[in-house]
């Protein structure tokens, strides 16, 4: 059976500094391999604990029954915080509820249908793109989605393409961001208060302010529009005018800066993160990508459209399973807990990963497997109630979550009536996890047009 790539596991034991090192190069391969069959495991270090957690019991614990007593680890948003700052990604408590209660209506089921436009606008374009690579070649389809993705949220957010002046440049921004920002930093590991130093490098800092700089400037001309009564009816506006109902307040310039930046962060790195992998999942088992490009023939650009294409759905599903774009979430105890008979003090991480959870063996039958036909089975949807979270679960679950699933389906689907892809034996993807899962040395796919005819 052919099984997609997954990481090698680390020894059992290995010492703390050495663990450090694999972690800051993979935070995947830098765990054990008991970790995909255990349903807990205690990591002690001389600065904190930490309990990775694969109990279905106990994640719903955390997440859906008592998310306040799990906050988000401080320690590990230090690390973010000179691009996000303090947006929903990485707040708690009551300042987190009110983001929520402003963000969380732009994102509603009606609100999905106003977006569709736009989507298939951005899909349309990243087939035009990839009309000029499908030759044969070699092409890393990992930039590709990754400009595809930035291109839908730049569309459906200020309704801009990603070829607009500003939009380009955060995108070019966001990729040098990404090259200079450590996974890890000394305030990751180290507790210690707020005033502690968090040191990063210059160039983290740099393309952070001028990411910041950007968004706020298109943030700033918002503003002016919805005054003046011109502005488009976007993401942007719905959440720039929507008031808190509890508060009877609307986001400040800072605070929609901060809210911005974790829009592009979470909705173009994840998008584009599931986007090359599914892919190359289609790649790499072409009786499923035949299946894939049968049923995106009858696409139209109506909303309804995505209700009928169910086989790209379970591809995309079962993408998301094996390769979750983010790995793994980090929540802090902030009373003294008793986790499967272990006393757990205040203050140790809880780290909670998508990435063993999805490919469990006692949770999952064949977990290394690809097989998106498991989505139309009962095994599979028992196991996807208890170990299925790509993007997490509770009251803290993405509030983009129907958005992504919509928008990786539906770019699946225009991308696979055009095109066929095919595997380049010779580069075959490596995963590794950082912010999200990518591949080590980016995704080599051939692109060929399905009809032999070029779209221009």
């Amino acid at each position: 059976m052919t099984l997609p790539p997954k990481p090698a596991s680390r020894p059992d034991k290995v010492s703390l500094w050495r663990y450090l090192k694999l972690f800051r190069a993979d935070i995947l391969s830098a765990q054990p391999a008991r970790l995909y069959k255990a349903w807990m495991a205690e990591f002690r270090t001389p600065f904190f604990c930490s309990y990775l957690v694969n109990d279905p019991a106990l994640i719903r614990q955390v997440l859906d029954e008592r998310p306040d007593n799990f906050p988000k680890s401080e320690r590990i948003g230090a690390g973010l915080r000179p691009l996000l700052g303090n947006s929903v990604f990485l707040t708690n408590s009551a300042i987190w509820k009110r983001q929520r209660r402003i963000i969380d209506p732009a994102f509603e089921g009606g609100r999905m249908r106003d977006t569709f436009p736009a989507m298939w606008a951005a899909g349309e374009a990243a087939a035009a793109r990839l009309d000029r690579l499908a030759d044969g070649t070699p092409v890393e389809i990992e930039a590709e989605t990754s400009h595809a993705a930035a291109d839908v949220i730049f569309r459906t957010l200020f309704s801009i393409p990603i070829e607009n002046e500003t939009a380009g440049r955060v995108f070019s921004e966001f990729k040098a961001h990404q090259r200079s920002q450590p996974i890890l930093n000394l305030a990751a590991f180290v507790p210690g208060p707020r005033w502690m130093p968090r040191f990063f490098r210059s160039e983290t800092r740099k393309t952070a302010k001028t990411i910041r700089t950007l968004i706020g400037g298109l943030t700033a001309d918002r503003l002016s529009a919805i005054a003046a009564g011109r502005a488009p009816d976007d993401l942007a506006t719905k959440i720039m005018t929507t008031v808190d109902p509890v508060t009877g307040e609307k986001f400040a310039l800072d605070e929609m800066v901060d809210q911005v930046a974790i829009f592009f962060l979470a909705g173009h790195e994840t998008s584009a993160s599931a986007l090359a992998w599914a892919l190359y999942l289609l790649a790499l088992f072409p009786a499923w990508q035949d299946k894939v490009a049968a049923e995106a023939q009858g696409i139209v650009p109506e909303f309804g459209t995505l209700s009928k294409l169910k086989v790209t759905r379970d591809v995309f599903r079962e993408t998301l399973r094996l390769y979750p774009p983010v790995p793994m979430m980090v929540r802090e105890t902030t009373l003294p807990e008793t986790f499967r008979e272990r006393a757990v003090r205040v203050g140790s991480q809880i780290v909670l990963s998508p990435w063993h959870l999805h490919r469990h063996e006692r949770l999952w039958a064949e977990p290394d497997a690809f097989d998106p036909a498991r989505w139309g089975t009962e095994a599979g949807r028992v196991s996807a109630r208890k170990a299925y979270l790509p993007f997490s679960s509770g009251p803290r679950v993405c509030t983009g979550a129907g958005f992504a699933m919509a928008e990786g389906v539906l770019l699946i689907a225009l991308l696979l009536r055009r095109f066929r892809f095919d595997v380049v034996a010779e580069h075959e993807p490596v995963p590794v996890g950082h912010l999200t899962v990518r591949s080590r040395d980016g995704i080599w796919l051939r692109i060929v047009r399905r009809d032999g005819l070029s779209l221009t």
